[in-house]
């Protein structure tokens, strides 16, 4: 299996109210893109939440620290200024998801309310408008326990199932495989933030040559607390 990574340049700024789906459109057709049967069109949540009107003041580090305790269902570890919480969502991430980069100053940019309903919406519109089969994956920023550097996740998903539960197969020598779990929608969201970029002001791409089809929701990631052996 061959899989393709194809940026989708030039997409405007994006304020409350935009029609994210038309716009996605518009610069698919500037760069000569046309949409495919089972691609999967990954989109930054950050354009989504600015076309969903979850822009917000912040004018200063205060006001700043108080939307992130308004946004956190929980504050776990706290460190100078940074705060690892748990969302409503159950993500487990910096700051809540409170975002000040790439937006106007002054203000921050939250999460979608409902990431996988805003997914499915985009999905279904892309559909409508295109005829096509595809699947959308919403994506967001995250650290990882243990490790160094930032990766993009899922965090929204509509078309793909989010885990490939390979349990009960036999692996490459025959053994069965107990626990083998892959989070797909979180690879695919690593694999398109490769020709997205963060400094590139490119925040969706087109990923291309996958066969996986499904109904999955991100939050089907989320480890439930009785098996979190970090907390």
């Amino acid at each position: 299996m061959t899989v393709e990574l194809i940026p989708i340049p030039g997409i405007p700024a994006i304020v409350p109210g935009d029609d994210l789906s038309s716009i996605l459109l518009g610069a698919m057709r500037r760069a000569d893109i046309e949409l495919r049967d089972a691609d999967v069109v990954v989109v930054t949540h950050k354009v989504v939440s600015k076309a969903e009107g979850r822009i917000v003041e912040a004018a200063d580090d205060a006001a700043y620290r108080s939307l992130v305790e308004d946004e956190a269902a929980e504050v776990i570890r706290r460190r100078g200024d940074l705060a690892i919480t748990k969302t409503h969502h159950g993500f487990i991430c910096a700051n809540a998801g409170v975002d000040r980069s790439n937006t106007a100053e002054g203000t921050a940019v939250l999460l979608p309310v409902d990431p996988d309903r805003s997914a499915h919406r985009l999905c279904k519109e892309l559909e409508a408008k295109t005829g096509t089969d595809v699947a959308v994956v919403v994506t967001d920023t995250f650290g990882r326990v243990w490790r160094r550097g930032l990766v993009d996740v899922a965090i929204g998903v509509s078309g793909l199932p989010a885990i490939l539960d390979l349990r009960g197969m036999p692996d490459g020598e025959g053994r069965i495989m107990d626990v083998t779990e892959i989070a797909l929608i979180d690879e695919i969201a690593a694999a398109a933030d490769l020709v997205m970029g963060k400094a590139d002001n490119i925040p969706a791409a087109v990923v291309r040559g996958l066969t996986a089809r499904g109904d999955g929701r991100a939050t089907d990631l989320v480890r439930a607390a009785d098996e979190d052996l970090f907390r």
